[in-house]
């Protein structure tokens, strides 16, 4: 059969399908002072409906699933092709201040032609108003020179004995909206102020030295500044000889000097295996995913169960949004609430990968390809990382009474990516288990954010640091989106979701020795009924089931949501940050799926009010949840007050959640992992090597 594209539909955009896109949208301008004005904020792949997709994985593309599309008398009719790819930009004009969304068609797309790139076709274009796109790598570092070259600036930095503009750090942060003066008709940034002591030490922490005290405001449009006022003198923080995140013995110390090597090998290879982006581990399968806003995304997630063949557990999976409110209401501080991934881009802050450093053993890296802000492709190599882990003990039993012991190892397959929004570094980790779960992770790392204090002063708000420095407490929260399909085919409408708590028997007949509890279930029948917060005094917990299919037992078959670490927002109500992010009220939000509903704050909260979007309010609609196509919206996140252990660098800090097989398999998925072989030694080279890893080899 021919087909409209040789990629499956859900793969990344290629370079050369951006190139084509960008190139087709540029043509499409009405004049040349139009087409010169366009700025390319993103540009992603249109994810086509979920039958577009069933029928390429039915017949188009390995494994070959015919079982996925639904029987028809006569047999499926099976079309001769599948419909062409397209591409999705948003694109904000410099001169007029407007954004827009363009969608493009690409036909078969070739890296070079004679003639050059094909060219696309326009579907639509659309002008969004009222709203501010994320912001770009290149305006932060156009602001970061205009500010410095602003003369009432730098006489401020010479009054706090800073000359040389080459030490100076600005970094642009979005304005958020706090009233009417924030207001989206124009694109507005206040930066933050630091100042690195050194300009030959490439790894200086200039976050050591915040300016405090100067107000900056700057149109991005036109890149000017709009406001300046040098409201109050705060000293620079000393040069701290701690301040820096080089090696310790290069700060006077000395470095650990008794770590041996250790090697991770795999002789005879991995055990997953990789056919373009579609992936095979164990009894797992999925696709992987990569957009500019989420960063990694996992499609098509589902389980290989004997007899049962291939059952779906969820179409997709991604982190959504991050918000990061501070505690201080001190200026600026109070102003520090960043939506790192619809403010930036969590996937347009990746970085590149090394082995051996972010990742360990066998390594199968994924690049990941963007526009630039001009419209330029460009590639991070080494984007996202897929590997095995050794996961320790899967499972272990020792009879008391013949003293035979078995022990079964466990082995994780992981998929990662790591980006850098201005001081912090987040990991974004999903964990395939030998047992049928699935673990979430966030790795939080990086630098604090810091502000500087008058001599004497102590700020209850924070926790001081070094002298005449200090970090304030301040919240990260991320969203989960789970497009859940639980023994569902693409679209499939028989998943319900239930609440379960464990309830403490009152005491009476049923509970005479005052020991009884139980767990007891509720049906979420309705969105509003579905808006419910982690409670551990309860082990609360959420199941997604099927309401068609059963166990061996007769129950219907499921995945449970297990909370991990978990915290409730400390703002109050009326925060005003909290009017873009309505969705951080509620733990666990749950919606029927719908094609447009992405994004938890809207699509762009840049700048904005945050009126009449987003998941609070698609959720007044109070749709019906008791058998549909289920979409499990996650939030959950950690407070940090800091510790002086923090400084210079953040050790990680890991908070996430499982999905958990739940009556979903007729017994453990678990039973067929081969014992381990960890009761034989075998030396080599005077070493010994413990073969315990089924496969990996730890030498230690």
């Amino acid at each position: 059969m021919s087909r409209a594209q040789t990629r499956h539909p859900l793969d990344p955009l290629t370079a050369a399908e951006i190139s084509v896109a960008v190139a087709t949208v540029r043509a499409a301008g009405a004049t040349p002072e139009v087409r010169d004005s366009m700025r390319f904020i993103e540009v992603g792949l249109v994810e086509p409906p979920k039958n577009v997709v069933a029928l390429a994985d039915a017949y188009f593309f390995p494994p070959f699933q015919p079982s996925l599309l639904p029987r028809t008398k006569g047999g499926p009719a099976i079309p001769s092709k599948l419909p062409p790819r397209q591409a999705r930009l948003v694109v904000y004009n410099k001169k007029s201040n407007a954004t827009s969304i363009w969608i493009v068609e690409l036909s078969e797309v070739h890296a070079v032609t004679r003639g050059g790139h094909h060219r696309g076709k326009v579907i639509s274009s659309t002008i969004v108003p009222n709203v501010q796109p994320p912001m770009d790598a290149v305006e932060y570092a156009e602001c970061e020179a205009v500010v410095k070259e602003f003369p009432a600036f730098r006489e401020a930095m010479k009054k706090r004995g800073i000359a040389d503009m080459d030490l100076v750090m600005v970094d642009p942060w979005c304005v958020g909206y706090y009233g009417e003066a924030d207001a989206p008709n124009r694109r507005l940034a206040k930066p933050l102020i630091f100042c690195r002591t050194e300009s030959d030490c490439p790894m200086e922490n200039g976050y050591a030295r915040p300016v405090e005290g100067i107000h900056v405001l700057v149109d991005m449009q036109n890149m000017v500044v709009l406001e300046f006022e040098d409201r109050r003198l705060v000293p620079l923080p000393p040069p701290d000889p701690l301040r820096n995140y080089t090696a310790g013995e290069t700060q006077g110390g000395v470095d650990r000097s008794d770590v041996k090597p250790i090697h991770i090998i795999q002789p005879e290879g991995p055990s997953f295996r990789v056919d373009g982006h579609f992936v095979q581990w164990q009894k797992w399968n999925f696709r992987i995913g990569f957009t500019p806003r989420e960063g990694l995304v996992i499609y098509s997630v589902a389980y290989v169960d004997g007899s049962r063949g291939r059952r779906p557990v969820a179409h997709r999976l991604s982190f959504v949004e991050m918000v990061v409110p501070y505690g201080d209401p001190n200026d600026p501080h109070y102003r520090k609430n960043a939506f790192d991934a619809g403010e930036d881009g969590l996937g347009k802050n990746a970085h590149s990968l090394k082995k051996g450093c972010d990742c360990l053993g066998y390594i199968k890296y994924f690049d990941a390809h963007f526009t630039n802000f001009t419209g330029g492709v460009e590639t991070i190599e080494n984007c996202v990382c897929l590997h095995e882990e050794d996961h320790g003990i899967l499972w272990k039993h020792q009879d008391w009474r013949t003293g035979l012991a078995e022990v079964r190892r466990s082995r994780r397959l992981t998929v990662s990516f790591i980006c850098t929004v201005a001081n912090y570094e987040y990991g974004f980790f999903w964990h395939f288990n030998q047992d049928g779960k699935i673990e979430a992770e966030v790795k939080l790392t990086g630098i604090l954010s810091l502000g500087a204090l008058q001599p004497g002063e102590v700020r209850k708000y924070g926790t001081t640091v070094a002298p005449g420095l200090y970090a304030p407490v301040h919240q990260h929260f991320f969203v989960a989106r789970m497009d859940m399909a639980v023994d569902c085919k693409p679209g499939g409408t028989h998943n319900q979701v239930v609440e379960v708590n464990v309830i403490v028997e009152e005491p009476g007949d049923d509970n005479v020795h005052s020991n009884a509890f139980y767990a007891e279930e509720k049906l979420l029948k309705t969105e509003l009924e579905a808006m419910r917060d982690c409670n551990p005094s309860t082990a609360r917990h959420w199941i997604v089931r099927n309401t068609r299919a059963v166990n061996r037992t007769g129950q219907l078959t499921g995945y449970k949501l297990v909370p991990g670490s978990n915290c409730q927002r400390l703002a109050r109500p009326e925060a005003k940050f909290l009017r873009r992010a309505a969705f951080l009220k509620h733990n666990l939000w749950v919606t029927p799926y719908s094609h447009d509903e992405k994004f938890p704050g809207g699509e762009f909260p840049n700048q904005n009010p945050g009126v009449g979007e987003g998941l609070a309010t698609w959720v007044k609609e109070n749709r019906p949840l008791e058998e549909t196509d289920i979409v499990l919206w996650y939030v959950f996140g950690v407070t940090h007050v800091p510790r002086l252990e923090d400084w210079p660098v953040m050790p990680v800090e890991h908070i996430g959640f499982t999905l958990m097989p739940h009556g979903f398999f007729n017994c453990s998925p678990a039973i067929d992992v081969p014992p381990s072989l960890c009761d034989s030694d075998v030396k080599e080279n005077g070493m010994i090597t413990k073969p315990c890893h089924n496969g990996l080899v730890a030498k230690l």
